[in-house]
C-alpha cells in the first residue's frame, strides 16, 4: 500500500523494480542491519544479496525522503486483519534524531484509522526492540531469532 506523506518533511515514494532501486534498498538495509547480522552470522555477500533480491521482488519498498534527502526504506501491507511494517531502515546518520520514532507513529496512526493492529518484527538482539515497546507494541510471538509484536489501537 501507499503510505501518505508525513508533512511538513517526509514522503514516502514507492521503488521501481529497477536495478538502481534495489541496490539503493540493499544498502540502506546493509547499513542499518548489517551490524546487527554479522554479529549472529558474519556477512555473506552472496546469500544477502540472494536473500535482498526476493524481498524486493515480494515486498513493495518505499523510499523514506526527508528533506528531499532518500533516508531509508520501508513498506506497510495490509492484510485481512492487520497491518503489517517491513523493511522500516534508516541509514545510521539519519538514526537516534526522532526521525523513526514519527514515522512509527505515522504508520501507527494509519492502522488506528482502519480500526486494524499493526505488526512487526525484528531480530531479538536488536535494540530497536525498546523503541517499538515504547510506541505500545507487545510481543505476540517469536521465531528462533525474531520477535513478532503487535501493536493494537489504545482507544478500542
Amino acid at each position: 500500500m501507499d503510505i501518505p506523506d508525513l508533512p511538513p518533511d517526509i514522503s514516502f515514494e514507492r521503488l521501481p523494480h529497477t536495478p538502481e532501486a534495489r541496490d539503493f534498498a540493499f544498502e540502506v538495509k546493509r547499513a542499518a542491519m548489517g551490524p546487527h547480522i554479522m554479529v549472529r552470522w558474519g556477512w555473506d555477500e552472496a546469500f544477502q544479496r540472494s536473500f535482498h533480491e526476493q524481498r524486493f521482488r515480494d515486498t513493495p519498498l518505499s523510499q523514506i525522503v526527508h528533506n528531499g534527502q532518500a533516508v531509508g526504506t520501508i513498506a506497510l501491507r495490509a492484510l485481512v486483519d492487520h497491518l503489517r511494517l517491513d523493511e522500516f531502515y534508516l541509514l545510521p546518520a539519519n538514526q537516534g534524531q526522532g526521525l523513526g520514532t514519527r514515522i512509527l507513529r505515522h504508520c501507527a496512526a494509519i492502522a488506528d484509522a482502519r480500526g486494524m493492529p499493526l505488526r512487526l518484527r525484528y531480530l531479538k538482539w536488536n535494540p530497536v526492540g525498546s523503541l517499538y515497546r515504547r510506541h505500545g507494541f507487545r510481543e505476540i510471538d517469536e521465531t528462533e531469532i525474531h520477535f513478532i509484536m503487535e501493536r493494537v489501537n489504545p482507544s478500542v
